[in-house]
């Protein structure tokens, strides 16, 4: 069974489908380290929701020694457990509402029609770069207030954080928090109105520390577009391979947002979990993962799972899959889901009225994908219209 190697980065789901039915709970042997692997839907959600698989990569060490060493040099929320993680969370809340993000949706609808527009009036065309990505970065970095000369810097970053060797990742996430830092203090001194000004001044009434600000705002720009660029990469690849849904949906527009729910379960941007760590023997599935183990939650697996979507691996635009992973659930859940549904909806539906001939113009066995355990994305989309 190959497993985060050769032919599984083109499609994984012939594996997951073994793994679900054969070993739903698999220790896993990576060049970083031993991991356990949960895949079927029920098991991912009810661990995505367990206290006792904790954020703090401590309990991989053996109880005498936790004492002796530090958290996270870097307090980002998504690693770490309540109540400090419940602190944060509270706090970006206030600011990150789902009124503010649904009153981003008409610069979301302009900033599509501003990408089309520049692109070719036919021909070949690589999607990625020029539009999935391009997105995203705008509204996430206009939303933040990351000056437009820098944003070029930011995707740089964030790629390399993701996909890159250790060294590279830990090189690229020192250099995004050592400007996400002078930023903030540039924004302390010149508020805009922008989240991250949003955020000092709350974080002024909460008494936040200058690292968890840069923190914050280092967890938003880098979750804010890497999502919604896998989303719109990976929707667009669905509805090119499966030209009975794309008619359909050009027929009925009124279905994009079930259509974006379904590609967010069909082809997960949020491959898996980052790490979470078993405070004390759990049990999944009949096995038991030992306490201090490694424990990966398998988003893309457990939203394929037929026990939960009848006919999962069919994409269906009409389908309402509802209750799918691809955002996580419980305390972790995507503070930033909406936000990435409305830039789905409006960045797939704006270049299907304005391209509705688009197909690819490739062959599909010559697309490559990132080469990562956390993103499930495309590395280029050449389209023709």
């Amino acid at each position: 069974m190959e497993l985060f190697e050769g032919a599984f980065w083109r499609d994984p789901y012939p594996t997951y489908a073994q793994l679900r039915a054969d070993a739903p709970v698999c220790r896993v042997e990576r060049d970083d380290g031993v991991v356990w692997l949960i895949s079927r839907y029920a098991d991912v959600r009810a661990a995505l929701a367990d206290p006792r698989l904790s954020k703090d990569w401590r309990y991989t060490l053996p109880p005498e020694e936790r004492a002796a060493h530090a958290g996270d040099s870097i307090p980002m929320m998504i690693l770490m457990d309540p109540p400090g993680h419940t602190r944060l969370r509270k706090l970006v809340s206030r600011v990150f509402t789902l009124r503010r993000m649904e009153a981003l949706r008409p610069r979301v609808r302009e900033v599509a029609a501003e990408l089309i527009a520049a692109l070719p009036a036919h021909g070949q065309v690589v999607l990625m770069p020029t539009y999935a990505l391009l997105l995203p970065v705008l509204v996430i970095c206009e939303l933040l207030g990351v000056p437009a000369d820098d944003r070029g810097d930011f995707v740089g970053w964030s790629n390399r954080m993701i996909d890159g060797a250790a060294d590279e990742s830990n090189a690229a996430a020192t250099n995004l928090h050592g400007y996400l830092s002078a930023l903030i203090e540039a924004k302390r001194a010149r508020p805009d109105g922008a989240l991250i000004s949003a955020l000092i001044e709350d974080a002024d009434d909460d008494r936040l520390s200058h690292d968890e600000l840069v923190a914050m705002a280092m967890m938003l720009l880098v979750a804010g577009h890497e999502t919604t660029v896998n989303l719109v990469g990976n929707g667009l690849l669905a509805l090119l391979g499966h030209p009975d849904q794309h008619k359909l949906l050009l027929a009925r527009p009124e279905l994009l947002p079930a259509a974006v729910e379904e590609f967010l379960r069909w082809e997960s941007p949020v491959h898996s979990t980052p790490a979470r760590f078993a405070a004390q023997d759990v049990e999944y599935a009949g096995v038991t993962i030992p306490a201090g183990a490694v424990v990966v939650l398998s988003l893309a697996a457990a939203n394929r799972d037929p026990d939960r979507f009848p006919g999962a691996e069919q994409l269906r635009v009409d389908r309402e899959p509802a209750g799918h992973t691809a955002f996580g659930h419980g305390l972790h859940h995507c503070l930033g889901a909406q936000l990435a549904r409305i830039e789905g909806q409006e960045a797939i539906g704006a270049l299907l009225a304005a391209r509705p001939g688009i197909a690819l113009a490739v062959d599909p066995a010559d697309l490559a994908y990132r080469h990562s355990t956390l993103i499930r994305g495309l590395r280029a989309l050449p389209v023709r219209w």
